[in-house]
């Protein structure tokens, strides 16, 4: 009877999953074509959706560097806006079959979606997504971005489904 039940609530568990991922009406689709290597290198955040590992993070940096064929190393660096402590995070890529999608952890072995939604022709700015339409990030090269090129990608983001009004700026000035 235990292991019954035990069956019954993983059962349950994984149609939530399954169902609660359709019922958001968000476009993850990730781009058609992707050179990881190009994508390899530092990254800014400019803007991203509010959650508790970034919470009250500024000067947001990723770094993402190539192991082997299919593996990345991914360094996450920000500044906690009231303490001034630089706030660094090691976390773990591995390439999958789908063009423009990762897995990362930064816990462990607990692996998320890394979506790259949309792309610049040069790679110079990115929208990532997740499995999850609670993340959300817009990251570029450089710490800031034209406001034509913004707009382009806010506007990109919305027609995906994405709330743009729940981003969340982010200061890059030390």
């Amino acid at each position: 009877m235990k292991s019954v039940c035990v069956l019954l609530v993983i059962v349950l568990i994984a149609a939530g999953v399954v169902y609660g991922r359709g019922t958001d009406n968000i476009d993850r689709r990730t781009i058609g074509s992707f050179d990881v290597r190009r994508y390899m290198g530092d990254w800014y955040e400019i803007a991203r959706y509010d959650h508790r590992f970034e919470r009250r993070l500024t000067e947001v940096k990723a770094s993402y560097r190539l192991i082997g064929e299919d593996r990345v190393e991914v360094i996450n660096v920000g500044v906690h806006q009231e303490s001034g402590k630089r706030k660094l995070a090691r976390g773990k890529g591995k390439l999958t079959s789908v063009p423009g999608r990762l897995k990362v952890a930064f816990f462990w072995n607990f692996y998320s979606d890394y979506n790259i939604l949309e792309l610049g022709d040069d790679y110079e700015w990115a929208l990532v997504g997740s499995s999850s339409a609670r993340y959300l990030w817009i990251l570029s090269r450089t710490p800031t971005l034209p406001a034509a090129t913004l707009n382009r990608i806010l506007r990109r983001a919305a027609r995906r489904g994405y709330r743009t009004d729940r981003l969340i700026f982010v200061d890059q000035q030390p």
